[in-house]
């Protein structure tokens, strides 16, 4: 497990969240985005959570890419999973995107996943602006990522604060104590938020940036001066802003706007002015007075001083490495300091001794907690290095394929001629239908080689691992 221990006398445990938003412009991705995941960092990051705004949604793109994986997802998950990250979900409306990664060892204990998302493009019918969420319990704490692309312009400081309020209130969740947004214990909002800086000419925001004296331009960034007046956004703390404005920028370069666009009437338009307009900020709920209603949605004092929760930021910048868009993508990596509230996993899944496609494999699960099966649910068959739950090399339902039930311990047979012909390492994982996630992993086990595979040459020698 790469989470450390701080504190170890109390139980608790830092984990590595790292994020990324990224206006990408309708762009496809760049070759390689090993440097702005930081894959080599130490502590090795626990959760990754990627925000992305103007995808590609065109309408033959869009409906393409309903039907299997966008071409950022494929990236991020080809990237990721050879690192031993899973893709846990995701969420798009038109060119949002959400997407959550977690090392394997996390998943057990990320429940209750829910998305939803809020449009407010065209007066709320387009999808164009708005916001797109997921929230899920991490440990027993309730979280929640609130991606937002916000109305443009440097008039419209209001309006965006306007789109931010109906975002929090028109998004709701199926959980009895944690209905929306704020009532999470922790929410991070982030996205492109299009605040600018306000009344400074160009000539003195050029010259403040290319000498390093960003705190000139602090005092009269928007959202800065929105949060002195705002009660919502006074909840909410961000990083001090000590790199590059990340817009706008000519494309694959490191140079702010140099190009005398046109209008609709051929007049020569301004250049766009550079502004912080691609923010990570993140809100604790504040504490609450207690309560012994066991249905309230608030967290009591009690609860908080058991279980308290503490996000250190490490770390806030922009790489302007990248250039496939106007916008460079601003990264923000945290420590997530907690004492867990759940340490047992709902299910428990065992293997014996080895598998092949020469037998007819079984296994047994035995359910650890109060869990509620589904009919639906099922348990996949993973090799070593899968992207996602989809990413299975077969499977079998948990009730149609049980063969014997011994108390709370259930034996289920997988069929031998659906085994992958290839050796290899591999996993079980319980999917939740009700939960959507995986639930439980079995330890790693190998299959072995099938003889008859063997003897009938069915084995192609540039087969390095399963084909679905």
């Amino acid at each position: 497990m790469s989470a450390h221990n701080v504190g170890s006398r109390y139980g608790h445990q830092a984990f590595r969240l790292h994020m990324v938003t990224w206006n990408v412009g309708t762009a496809e991705p760049p070759a390689d985005v090993r440097t702005l995941l930081q894959l080599d960092s130490q502590p090795a990051t626990d959760l990754y959570v990627i925000g992305l705004q103007e995808v590609n949604a065109n309408p033959v793109r869009y409906i393409s890419d309903l039907i299997s994986e966008d071409s950022w997802s494929h990236l991020l998950m080809d990237t990721l999973a050879p690192m031993g990250y899973i893709k846990v979900t995701s969420v798009r409306m038109q060119g949002l995107l959400l997407i959550l990664f977690a090392k394997q060892v996390h998943l057990p204990f990320i429940r209750d996943i829910q998305s939803t998302y809020t449009r407010t493009g065209l007066f709320g019918y387009w999808g164009n602006k708005g916001g797109v969420s997921v929230r899920f319990s991490f440990y027993g704490h309730m979280l929640c990522f609130l991606n937002c692309h916000l109305a443009a312009h440097m008039n419209y400081a209001l309006q965006r604060m306007d789109e931010f309020e109906y975002i929090l209130d028109t998004q709701d969740f199926d959980m009895y104590n944690t209905p929306q947004v704020l009532d999470h214990k922790v929410v991070f909002w982030f996205g492109d938020l299009n605040f600018r800086i306000a009344d400074h000419g160009m000539h003195f925001l050029r010259s403040s940036i290319s000498n390093g004296r960003f705190n000139l331009l602090w005092n009269r960034d928007q959202l800065t001066m929105m949060k002195k007046k705002e009660a919502i956004l006074q909840e909410f703390e961000e990083g001090l802003l000590c790199f590059k404005p990340t817009y706008k920028f000519d494309r694959f370069s490191e140079t702010y706007d140099t190009r005398a666009p046109k209008t609709w009437f051929g007049f020569i338009g301004k250049k766009r002015k550079p502004a912080w307009t691609d923010r990570i900020l993140w809100r604790i709920k504040p504490k609450a007075i207690d309560t012994e209603d066991e249905n309230s949605s608030t967290t009591s004092s009690a609860d908080d001083e058991e279980y308290p929760f503490k996000v250190t930021q490490n770390m806030y910048t922009c790489d302007v490495s990248y250039g496939v868009s106007d916008h460079k993508p601003v990264i923000g990596t945290f420590n997530l300091e907690m004492r867990k509230k759940v340490e047992t996993p709902l299910v428990a899944l065992t293997v014996e001794g080895h598998w092949s496609a020469d037998e007819g494999p079984t296994f047994t699960y035995t359910i650890l907690e109060n869990f509620e099966s589904s009919t639906w649910d099922w348990i996949g068959l993973y090799k070593i290095g899968f992207k996602s739950a989809s990413d299975y090399s077969t499977f079998a339902w948990v009730k149609d394929d049980e063969v014997a039930a011994n108390g709370e311990v259930v034996t289920v047979q997988m069929s031998k001629s659906e085994l992958p012909l290839p050796a290899g390492d591999y996993v079980l994982g319980y999917y939740s239908t009700n939960m959507q996630t995986l639930i439980a992993f079995s330890p790693t086990f190998q299959i072995l080689e099938s003889q008859h595979a063997v003897m009938e040459g069915l084995l192609p020698e540039n087969i390095n691992g399963h084909e679905k």
